[in-house]
């Protein structure tokens, strides 16, 4: 178990440890020595809209060049754009200092390897020893240099181009995208603007504080009544570093990210693309989804909750199409994480050759109505041992035969349990959810 490391990096409270500048840029430094092990090393720095990033980005920077590595500054930049222009442009690790989509309060790290995937679980080790450590620069001559990279939006912005057919175009699309004031502000209108599409961008002015707040993937009500308002053919919504995608139909209904992988699993099928025929999902994973792609004859594997775990699996089954239903997808056959625009092209692609809306496309299945209650949590909470809730858990269990199920989880990320009921009645399911949550709340 990491001391440091969570699921997603380190990530906190901004000026609460882990996540001062006098930490951070200890992290830079143990970072850069244990990479400067294996001969000369560099690194590209990104980070999302928030107003800490400046102060975090100096931080990394400082311990970096401390370390004797060299630094590519790229600005406010998408996760999974770090992912692929560390690749691109030969660095030995990328960083985005992000906490994904979260508030502006909150920040954090996160790493790439050189091949554009999460650092092992060897070299985090390693580099959590090395913090433990006094820190010592390298002497002067050794000091590493630090470069601002210009042309990185333009190279990830053809990149994400090149993941849509170039046969077909958007042209007969009006599309509005809401960036939630993060990362894909400056990149997203260009993206689908030159692939033809007509786009009404909101969300779009970030100032360091409105990073998801009532906007984005998270928050989807100002992007549906938009669809509405601009009769639009779709709604775009990502979250604050990029990595998330959820989708409004031309009717102003918003399409998660179960919903958007069935719409995607389906066509690839169809056209051989389905890599090992299996879709990798998460204990969260709709159970109507997973009814109509077994009615496709696809296989699905599930993974634990976290895009990680969804790219472990992926990995290990030889697949290529994951994710989760907050929007989390991985098309590992275009890139090498989970990135918002790219499973936006993928699903638009499926439009075009269609010649169907997302509303109907979405019809194709069935989904289970779902209630999700998130409870806060100051105190720690034994869930295991609690007989009361295991005896209701049991009860309601009953109720739904095999046409529900309870899950009952505390959030990798943030002080919260997550209660969730799906049922293919929908008052029994928001009944039932309600229950389990008193008893989770009354001491």
């Amino acid at each position: 178990m990491h001391e440091f490391f969570g699921t997603d990096g380190i990530r906190g409270e901004v000026g609460k440890a882990p996540i001062t500048a006098d930490f951070l840029l200890k992290v830079g430094w143990a970072v850069g020595s244990v990479l400067r092990e294996s001969g000369n090393a560099s690194v590209i720095i990104g980070k999302d809209t928030r107003v800490s990033g400046y102060l975090f980005e100096s931080a990394l920077e400082a311990g970096f060049l401390s370390a004797g590595v060299n630094v590519g500054l790229l600005g406010p930049m998408p996760s999974p754009a770090i992912a692929y222009l560390t690749q691109a442009f030969g660095a030995t690790a990328g960083v985005v200092i992000s906490a994904s989509h979260n508030q502006f309060q909150d920040n954090g790290v996160k790493f790439f390897s050189s091949k554009g995937v999460k650092l092992s679980d060897e070299i985090q080790k390693a580099i959590e020893e090395k913090i433990s450590s006094t820190m010592v620069s390298v002497d002067s001559a050794s000091i590493g240099k630090a470069k601002r990279y210009g042309q990185a939006v333009g190279r990830y912005i053809e990149f994400c181009k090149s993941t849509f057919d170039k046969n077909w175009d958007l042209s007969n699309l009006k599309i509005v995208i809401d960036c939630a004031n993060g990362a894909t502000y400056h990149i997203a209108e260009d993206v689908f603007t030159e692939l033809g599409a007509s786009v009404v961008m909101i969300n779009n002015q970030p100032d360091g504080y409105n990073i998801n707040r009532d906007c984005g993937a998270t928050d989807t009500k100002h992007l549906q009544q938009e669809v509405l308002d601009q009769n639009a053919d779709i709604g775009i919504a990502f979250d604050g570093d990029g990595d998330r995608l959820i989708m409004v139909d031309h009717k102003g209904e918003k399409v998660d990210g179960d919903e958007l992988i069935f719409i995607i699993a389906d066509s690839w099928k169809k056209n051989g693309h389905l890599k090992s025929n299996t879709v990798v999902g998460t204990k969260m994973t709709n159970l109507g989804i997973r009814d109509a792609l077994s009615d496709l004859g696809i296989n699905f594997i599930e993974a634990e909750v976290g895009d990680r775990h969804v790219m472990d699996q992926l990995i290990k089954n030889h697949a290529v199409l994951g994710g989760e239903g907050s929007g989390h997808i991985i098309c590992l056959n275009k890139s090498t994480s989970g990135d918002g625009i790219i499973a936006a092209l993928q699903v638009l692609e499926v439009l075009c050759k269609s010649e169907q809306s997302l509303y109907n496309l979405k019809k194709k299945m069935n989904k289970y109505p779902q209630v999700l209650i998130n409870i806060k949590t100051e105190a720690e909470v034994n869930l295991i041992n609690n007989e009361r809730l295991s005896d209701a858990v049991k009860v309601i269990e009953s109720k739904l035969s095999d046409k529900g199920r309870v899950l009952i989880r505390k959030s990798g990320t943030e002080p919260l349990i997550r209660v969730m009921v799906e049922s293919i009645d929908s008052d029994l399911a928001a009944e039932s959810a309600n229950y389990l949550a008193e008893i989770i709340q009354s001491k």
